[in-house]
């Protein structure tokens, strides 16, 4: 069953207003941090999406796709956060 927009709204105010309390607590990020941390959250809002279409999904054929999709993301997820290789 879907969630009404009031209950989303709320959800989404709550977790804007942790994001805001957690920010002021970091220390300032380099540029390359900055753009990394963008990616990240590009990504899973991107995953995020996704998910909400296949639950609506009807075709299979969209559902492959999506699932598809759904796989590069967390294939691309995996790799941001893969510690970098220090023997180079």
């Amino acid at each position: 069953m879907a969630r009404g927009w009031e209950s989303k709204a709320v959800e989404d105010l709550l977790e804007e207003a942790w994001q805001k309390k957690s920010n002021e607590k970091r220390p300032a990020l380099s540029p390359a941090a900055i753009e990394l941390r963008q990616r990240r959250e590009s990504l899973r809002l991107s995953r995020r999406h996704l998910r909400d279409q296949l639950a609506r999904a009807r075709s299979d054929n969209h559902r492959l796709m999506l699932n598809h999709s759904l796989e590069e993301i967390d294939r691309q997820l995996a790799e941001l956060n893969r510690p970098l290789s220090t023997d180079l």
